[in-house]
């Protein structure tokens, strides 16, 4: 393992990475919320169906 051929790799991922703006991270902040809140969504329903059915209840 060559580590300093390892690190020189590195920089040179980092040299070409840029920060998104502004419209391109809200795009994705969007995104990211909405298969968050569709997680919770989902967990909520079976959570309720576990409620109705009798003996699988909390």
């Amino acid at each position: 393992m060559d580590v300093p051929l390892e690190l020189s790799a590195y920089m040179r991922v980092l040299k070409l990475a840029s920060t998104p703006g502004w419209d391109e991270f809200s795009q994705i902040a969007l995104i990211a919320g909405a298969g968050i809140l569709l997680i919770g969504l989902m967990g909520f329903i079976i959570f309720l169906v576990m409620g109705v059915v009798p003996g699988t209840g909390v």
